[in-house]
């Protein structure tokens, strides 16, 4: 065994050895793979290998697709056979939600040049004749749908990083993992120690164990899961090719052929956790007793959809463990809290995402940050806010709702609530409806006296569009409250706070205090990894306010550089709570309340002071993500109950009350106001996005490497707001877009009905060469809705408005 290793891969399964042949096609050599007992142990060796790679997520599609194309790949390269079976997957859409998800799908598809694609009710029953397709409303097909073997894809990954220099040492438990003050690692095992420079935890069952020896702790708990084998299905046996898989989400179960006969697998509602408290550190190839009854409604509805399942005899029940995150997705990321600590853990569908995992993990560590854009998959979307409790109760409502569409602005109950401000039961009497950010609850609109306290959900537009129409009508009318308390607060004070956020932001920082400025955080590839209102409270004190979701996340961003002596910075987040009073009477609302001048002259746009709000303290900053007149106000939380409640009183009889976050994102969208994590990431440039004034050239920042590197390029899209026509149903984000030609135009990064002006907006990156005034066809629905290109925001483009 080496001593020396450039990483460090802790797990033999088919994600680990995944990412070991990832780390060596990238050029790492120098790496070492190290399991506990075989290659597949775990939940490798008994999946279902199935391959596909439909995913609401554009990303995740194209992660999969990637791993679809490279099993072949693997085989030609190491000669060991992968068990490739491809002969397509049937999508049936047995409701009409199903079907708008199966047709966005296939309007993703064409964007992207995938295969994926509607097909006939005979077309169909050619493909699969033991099908039943009555009541099928759509059916689509992919022709690359599959299984593949799971021991020969993982043993290709081994093979292929063998021949590249990697070591795989099986049998070979890691004891410790012990952080070294130069950020590398020592890990320890029975046959010797490696120091490295990474540690990738891709353990699979046993991750939370593998964590715990670094002193952090995973949201993820195993469960049982079950499918079933049959007997040869003599229609299978006289045929002279394989059949395509089926799924049927809305009958909640999935089914391949399997040699001659076929396998059932279901996700069902009396599931079954496992090793709660641990994954026994003896466990490896062992399976659990079969327990069928409790799958039986989902087999009946098998049998209902294709009767040769219920004439069939089972050969074998395989019931094995699997371990899940709250929501499903990957964890997937460095460790913020730790140095050169990588996590991919919590994998559902691993065999249609191994590849692409593989290789995301690869960019990430060699190159510092992935290709695509991972946030929701990001491990940093997790605090320690997602503790047991939160976890299970998740990861119940996961499994057994697997194949439940996730439908636009859906928020699913489970586990809640986990983080509550003060005002919160306030906000619940006077018909809150609430949402989750990074743990949070925050409301995303009131109901008023006979109007529903939840909120439905699908495609098209739901019970909530009234009243969020209302709550944004009276803002742009009057004025409103909102509840920003989820935001993100950092406080940065010491000699050398200028300095440090002068060297970790893009932008100029102010040095004059009651002076505030907008700054983009530069991403390894150059493109926008956060953006800030950052204010000067006193010298030497600054106030830094980002997106709420991304807190862990952005913590990377600012432990890379380093913080002169006497300067630190803290998160203030618990300890800060605030509100958005936006809106022409904004003003007159506040006057109200405080005496502090804020007129135009004395309280410009873009400034601050600390003032007192009805005897509260308050850091006031002059900004509003309406793009209406506002403010905000930033006080301590335990002063929350009792601004908020001046604040409804105060306007009161200015007939102004409170609004949500989903009004406050048709207003955003309405001033063409991008929000980091939908329209602002990663992926997207500076020039890219209308952020490019806001990068000063002429300075070092964060990252200034990665944004030279593209600095002279031209965007390859442009930010801009589409008007669109529809009735029923508005835009949320990844809808795509085609010219009237059919050829590619872009892509909706964010969408809501705009209020005010009285029209479906979206935010939209388009082809450099599509100008204002052009028209193109926007896929709501997977269907094309004709569109306008707008030349500036469909709300108050000159900022009159902002700055009255």
């Amino acid at each position: 065994m080496n001593s020396h290793a450039q990483a460090v891969v802790i797990g033999g399964g088919l994600v680990g050895c995944s990412i070991l042949y990832h780390l060596t096609k990238l050029g790492w050599t120098e790496v070492v793979l190290l399991e506990r007992s075989e290659l597949t142990s775990g939940s490798t060796w008994h999946a279902a290998a199935n391959i596909h790679g439909l995913h609401d997520n554009t990303n995740i599609s194209r992660l999969q697709h990637y791993t679809m194309g490279l099993y072949k790949e693997l085989e030609a390269e190491t000669g060991q056979g992968c068990g490739i079976f491809q002969p397509g997957s049937l999508y049936l859409a047995q409701t009409e939600a199903r079907e708008h998800q199966l047709r966005l799908q296939a309007a993703k598809a064409r964007y992207y040049g995938m295969a994926f694609h509607e097909v006939t009710r005979d077309e169909a029953e050619r493909l699969h004749p033991l099908v039943d397709f009555n009541d099928i409303r759509c059916i689509m097909f992919e022709p690359q749908g599959g299984n593949v073997d799971p021991s020969g894809v993982t043993m290709a990954y081994a093979a292929g990083a063998r021949a590249r220099g990697a070591q795989i040492h099986r049998n070979c438990p890691v004891t410790a993992t012990r952080a070294q003050p130069d950020g590398s690692w020592i890990v320890e095992t029975p046959l010797g120690e490696i120091r490295t420079q990474w540690v990738v935890n891709a353990a699979g069952l046993w991750a939370r164990e593998v964590a715990a020896l670094a002193g952090i702790a995973l949201p993820l708990v195993p469960t049982e899961h079950q499918y079933f084998v049959t007997e040869a299905i003599p229609e299978i046996a006289a045929l002279d090719r394989r059949l395509p898989s089926v799924a049927d989400r809305d009958g909640e179960y999935y089914l391949r052929q399997e040699g001659k006969g076929l396998l059932v697998g279901a996700y069902e509602k009396d599931m079954r956790f496992w090793a709660e408290d641990g994954t026994p550190q003896g466990f490896g190839h062992e399976l659990f007793a079969d327990d069928l009854e409790r799958i039986e409604p989902n087999m009946l509805r098998a049998i209902d959809r294709m009767p040769a399942v219920g004439a069939a005899g089972i050969k074998r029940v395989i019931n094995g463990p699997m371990i899940w995150s709250p929501d499903s997705s990957a964890l997937f990321g460095p460790v913020p809290e730790l140095r050169n600590y990588f996590c991919c853990n919590g994998i559902i569908p691993g065999f249609s995402q191994s590849g692409g995992l593989g290789l995301l993990s690869a960019e990430w560590i060699v190159e510092g940050e992935p290709r695509l854009d991972m946030f929701g998959w990001d491990l940093a979307r997790f605090g320690a806010w997602a503790g047991k409790d939160f976890t299970k109760a998740r990861v119940q409502d996961q499994y057994a709702n697997r194949f439940k569409i996730h439908f636009p602005n859906e928020e699913r109950a489970a586990g809640r609530p986990v983080r509550v401000r003060p005002i919160y039961q306030t906000q619940k009497a006077m018909g809150a409806v609430f949402g989750l950010n990074y743990g949070w609850e925050h409301p995303l609109w009131f109901a008023t006296e006979g109007e529903p306290r939840e909120e439905t959900v699908g495609f098209e537009r739901q019970n909530w569009w009234g009243p969020v129409g209302r709550e944004a009508r009276m803002l742009r009318e009057r004025a409103g409250i909102i509840d920003i308390s989820n935001f993100a607060r950092y406080r940065v004070s010491g000699p050398g706070a200028r300095d440090w956020l002068e060297a970790l932001l893009a932008n100029r920082i102010p040095t004059q205090p009651g002076r505030s400025c907008l700054a983009p955080l530069i991403g390894r590839r150059g493109g926008i990894a956060g953006d800030f209102t950052v204010t000067c409270l006193e010298t030497g004190d600054y106030l830094m306010v980002g997106s709420g979701m991304a807190e862990r996340y952005h913590k990377r961003f600012f432990d890379a550089v380093p913080l002169p002596e006497g300067t630190r910075w803290t998160s203030a987040t618990e300890a800060m709570a605030g509100f958005n009073v936006a809106g022409p009477l904004a003003r007159d609302l506040l006057q109200r309340l405080t005496d502090a001048d804020l007129s135009n002259d004395a309280f410009p746009f873009m400034r601050s002071a600390r003032i007192e709000v009805a005897g509260v303290p308050c850091i006031a900053l002059r900004v509003s993500f309406t793009g209406d007149l506002g403010w905000e106000l930033h006080c301590s939380e335990a002063d929350q109950k009792r601004l908020y409640a001046a604040l409804l009183e105060a306007g009161q009889p200015l007939g102004v009350g409170p609004v949500g976050s989903r009004a406050l994102t048709s207003l955003r969208i309405e001033k063409g106001y991008g929000s980091w994590g939908r329209d602002y990431s990663p992926e997207y440039w500076p020039q890219e996005t209308g952020l490019l004034g806001l990068v000063k050239g002429d300075k070092d920042f964060l990252n200034k490497a990665g944004w030279l590197a593209i600095a002279d390029r031209p965007p390859r899209e442009t930010l801009r707001t589409l008007v669109i026509q529809s009735t029923t149903a508005d835009a949320t984000g990844n809808e795509p877009i085609f010219d009237l030609d059919g050829k590619p135009a872009g892509k909706v990064s964010s969408g809501a009905y705009g209020y005010h002006v009285r029209q479906s907006l979206a935010l939209a990156y388009l082809r450099p060469d599509i100008a204002p005034g052009a028209e193109l066809e926007v896929m709501i629905l997977g269907r094309p809705h004709r569109a306008l290109v707008l030349a500036g925001a469909a709300f108050d483009p000159e900022g009159k408005r902002l700055r009255a």
